[in-house]
This record gives structure tokens, sequence and C-alpha cells, in this order.
């Protein structure tokens, strides 16, 4: 087997695991929170929650960057390596919690960090080691392919977290183990260095401010959900609204170190390469488009459509990512198929024209009604899945062969840095849209609701005042959210037998929200359509083909048998791909 087709094949199961677990936790967190004996919706256990929600993803956010650096500098297949052997160790560790109650949570979280850690490590090198490894007209098919394992992996990961936490809640971490050991071992003998290292220094200042600035905005969007005070959320707690400022003041810091240091962690002259500053853009607008996405699908079908069908709660979440499906198998088609026809026919088109159908999907989402057709909701997600492969593969095929190879670990590392940071503000954003608009109109319908249902007026004002995060969260939870909003207050042993049927049934819930809940995704449709749009005039504006060609003189007598044969030098003087050489380091635009 070729050493090109070695790196692919092992760089996208690292991907997809790396992004699989990202998401399987998700659906897995009602078995996780039982096997630790832990309520996380009872007073004080909420930030539990959502940084066993929100952590990984933060963690990959801030370190991404870094580690690819560190592999330009020290080796990618060696940081890349370092990556599968951390991640793997993580696993185990999660599976063997020694601990229940706030303590296992921690110790879940904890790990789970070091877990972020090392898929860090894999996600930020391997974009570098596919353009290391194969041709510039072979690379958006190769990239295409690694793109979408690692989108593939997020909703792959609700199935998967549902079936396995149907067995045990540490089968979850345990699914983990046997892939990362037969991967690190393969990745350690199969993987070579095909680049030559940048030696330097580590920029402390820039990598200090860069990971504290954005830690401290992705912590205070992460808070900014959370209720404060008699508020539903929290954007007015002094401390949400200091830590975003204090973030934002670090990475202007950050911008002005990275400009007086003589070896910046963050390569700010990429952005002068205009095909790798249009590319980056477009892919943070589309990463803040589709990230939340994820968590509305699943809100939607759980807390509200599948109940409606007759499905119970403790049901719902291995449904929901069934019924997710068609939207998966649309872009694991169209990315590598794009990807492909991206080497050929350059990557604007297909990255611009994708990024237009997703916004038509989503416009397709603000008209359905809350209890749509099945079908009608499966056109639209399949639309959507087909517009992320469009865009995804070709943009990062456009952005990996725009930049110097010496640099491709940095440029991979920033590239990652923008999807997972959009990623998570997308969710922050989202949830937030939400929930206000839940707020507006919950408390009345919900107050209305119960008191037809014979619940005296005082307990139904006192649930009716609660934030409806805690409604919202109790659904994806496997929780009957009115059995768990009146069960504290006694109030179901107060009512007919008829009554509580009908409060603890399956439908009295998603119709007291259905109103309120669609005019909250009405609001977060319009913005992910609107920010779609934005991310294809992005897109646009890269320019024609762009690919960064480097002519480097092999060592003296012998071949520069580091490259692969596709990519090796040819001799002073010689022509590369029908052009004529003309120096070191020139680019060529098609």
């Amino acid at each position: 087997m070729q050493y090109k087709w070695i790196a692919l094949s092992n760089t996208t199961m690292a991907v997809f695991m790396s992004a699989l677990d990202g998401s399987i936790v998700i659906i897995a967190l009602p078995a996780i929170f039982r096997g630790i004996n832990l309520d996380p919706l009872a007073a004080g256990n909420i930030s539990y929650l959502l940084w066993m929600i929100m952590g990984y993803r933060l963690v990959q956010a801030v370190l991404v960057v870094t580690v690819g650096r560190l592999g330009d500098m020290y080796g990618r297949v060696k940081i890349y390596n370092s990556g599968f052997a951390v991640f793997t160790a993580a696993s185990i560790l999660l599976s063997f919690d020694p601990f229940t109650g706030a303590h296992g949570a921690q110790w879940l979280i904890g790990w789970r960090v070091v877990q972020a850690l090392g898929g860090s490590m894999l996600t930020a090198n391997s974009a570098a080691i596919l353009t290391d490894a194969f041709p510039a007209d072979q690379r958006g098919l190769a990239l295409g392919i690694n793109q979408v394992a690692a989108i593939a992996g997020q909703f792959i990961g609700l199935v998967a977290g549902g079936v396995l936490a149907e067995i045990d809640w540490r089968a979850v971490f345990w699914v983990n183990v046997p892939v990362g050991v037969f991967g690190t071992v393969w990745a350690y003998h199969k993987l070579r260095e095909t680049s030559e290292r940048q030696p330097g220094r580590i920029d402390w200042w820039g990598n200090i401010t860069f990971a504290i600035g954005l830690s401290a905005i992705l912590i205070g969007v992460t808070n900014g959900i959370k209720p404060y005070g008699g508020h539903a959320m929290g954007w007015t707690n002094p401390a949400v609204i200091g830590s975003i400022v204090g973030g934002f003041v670090l990475l202007v810091a950050f911008v002005v170190i990275e400009k007086r240091v003589a070896e910046p962690m963050f390569q700010l002259g990429l952005f002068k390469i205009r095909a790798f500053a249009a590319g980056s853009a477009a892919g943070l607008i589309a990463a803040v488009a589709r990230g939340g996405l994820q968590f509305m699908l699943i809100i939607w079908l759980q807390g509200i459509w599948l109940p409606l069908h007759g499905y119970s709660y403790t049901e719902t979440p291995l449904w929901a990512g069934i019924y997710l499906l068609p939207l998966t198998a649309a872009f694991l088609i169209s990315g590598p198929v794009c990807g492909y026809l991206s080497d050929r026919y350059g990557a604007r088109g297909f990255a611009t024209a994708g990024m237009l159908v997703f916004a038509a999907s989503f416009v397709g989402l603000m008209f359905l009604p809350v209890d749509f057709p099945y079908w009608a909701f499966a056109g639209l997600i399949t639309l959507n899945g087909i517009g992320v492969g469009m865009f995804s593969a070709p943009n990062s095929a456009s952005i990996m062969s725009s930049v110097p190879a010496r640099q491709r670990g940095a440029a991979s590392g920033m590239r990652s840095t923008f999807q997972n940071t959009g990623t998570a503000l997308s969710i922050g954003v989202f949830f937030s849209l939400l929930i206000a608009g839940l707020a507006t109109s919950l408390p009345g319908q919900l107050l209305t609701g119960l008191q037809e249902q014979g619940v005296s007026h005082a307990i139904a004002h006192q649930v009716a005042s609660l934030p409806p995060v805690s409604s919202l969260f109790a659904a994806v939870l496997e929780e009957n959210p009115v059995a768990h909003l009146l069960g504290p207050t006694g109030a179901l042993t107060s009512v007919s037998p008829a009554q509580h049927h009908v409060l603890t049934g399956t439908e009295f819930f998603p119709k007291l929200i259905a109103s309120a809940f669609h005019n909250g995704l009405v609001v977060v449709f319009s913005v992910a359509a609107g920010l779609s749009v934005l991310a294809a005039a992005a897109s646009l504006m890269r320019g024609g083909r762009y690919v960064h060609t480097e002519i480097a003189e092999p060592t003296k007598g012998t071949p520069d048998d580091r490259l692969p044969p596709s990519d090796r030098p040819p001799p002073r003087g010689a022509a590369r791909d029908g052009l004529p050489e003309r120096g070191r380091g020139h680019a060529r635009r098609t």
C-alpha cells in the first residue's frame, strides 16, 4: 500500500474517533449521571452538565494551534502519535471512575480535558500530514474524506451513544480503547515524517495570552446559559461580562505580541494569502452557523416530536440519533465527491454553493411546523448535509494547499481553532437565543396549563418561574419534564388519576411548549441562514484556485526520500505541473 493511503486511513480513523467522542457523551449523559448517582438538574449541579457538554470542545478550540505549531517544530507525526496515546489512556481512565456524586463528575470532566488534549494533537496535525503525503491534485479528495469523517463522527456519536448507554455507561468510553490501542501501534509503526522540521522557540507569551483569552470568552459564553439571580440566563452576571471582556482584552494583547515576536505561535502572515484568509473566515462563520444545529435538532426531536409520536422519554435519545441519519449519510457522500471534484475544478464554486444550499435548508426548517411530517424533515436535513459536505471538504483542501509546507502544522491548527471556536460559540449563542424565546412565553403557558389540570396556583406559579433551561435539559436527559418539575412539590399526588395521566403523558409538555419553542427555533434558524450566506460571500472572495508550490533542492547526490514520489521536487530547471520553474516558494493560480 502506498504511504499516502496509509496516512489517509490512519488519520481518518483518528479524527473520526476524536469527533465521535465530542458527541457520544451527549446522548449518554442520562446513563452517565445515573451511573455516578448525580442529578444534573438539581440546584448547583447544572455546571457539571454544561461542562460535560462543552468542556471537550473548549479545550480543543484553545489547544489546537499550539500543538499544530509544536508539530512544525518537533515533527507532525511525533506529536500526532503522542496524541493517539494520550487520547487512549484518558479513555481508559474515564471508564474507571472510582467516585460517585460530585467527585465522580469532576473525575469525568478532568479526564475529558486530558482526552481533548489528545484529540487536539490528532486533529491539529492530521490535515498537515495528509497535505505532506498527497500531491496537490489529490489533496481535495484526501482532506475531504478526512473532514467528512470528522463531521460524521459528531452525528454517528449520537446513535453510538444511545446504543452503548443501553449496555453500560462505561461502554461509551470503552469503545475508544481497542480503536485507540490499534491506531496508536499502527501510527508508531507506519507513519513517518515527510516534511522538514522547523526548529524554533516556543512563543510562551503568545500561548499564554491566547489560551487564557479564548478560554475566558468560551467559559463566559458557557456560563451565560446558566440562570443567574432571577433571570433565565446569566448574561447580566458581572462574572460572565468580566470573563468575556477580559478574554477580548487578552486576545488583543495576543495579536500585538504575535506581531512583535520573531517566532509567533499564530502565523499572522498567512492571512496575507487570500485563499487562506477567505477560507478561514468562511470556515469560522460556517462553524458558528452549524455548531449549535446538532443540539437544536436533538431538543426538537427528543423534547417534542418523538413524544408526540408515542415514544417514551427513555427511548427518545436513541431514536433521535436514528432519525438524524439522513443528515449523516448526505455529507458522507457529498463530502468526498465534492472534495474529488474540487481537485479538478477548484474549491470556490463548490464551497460557495455548499453554503447557499446550507442556508436554503435552514429557511426550509423555519417553515416546518413543530409536529412535522418526517419526509419533509428528512429531506431538509439531507439538504443540510449535502451543503456541509460541499463546503467542508473543498474549503479544507483550499486552505491547506495555499500555505507553505513548513507552516502546514500551524495552518492546520489555526483551521481547527476556527472550527472548534465557532462550534463552541454557536452552542452558547443558539442556546441563548432559544432560551430567550422560551422565557417570554413558556412561564405563562406553564402556569395556565398546569392550573387547568388541577395544580394549585401557588405550585403552578412556582414551577412556571423556574428557568426554562431546566425544562429543556430534562427532556434531553430522559426525564419527563413535567414529572421532574412537579415531583418535588408533591402536586402529582393531589390531582385526580386522569389529571395525573395527562400531566405525565407524552403529549402534555410537548403541546405546552410547542409554540414557544417554535418561536425560538425561527430565530435560531434565521441567524444560521444569515451566517451561511455570509460564509458563502467569504468563500467567494478566495479567488481562483491557488496552490502554493515549493521548489526545494534535494540533498546533493541523494533523492529526498522523505517525500512520497509524487511530491519529490523535480531536477533544477525542470518544469513542474506543466509550469516552468520560477524559483523557491512560488505559488500558482489556475
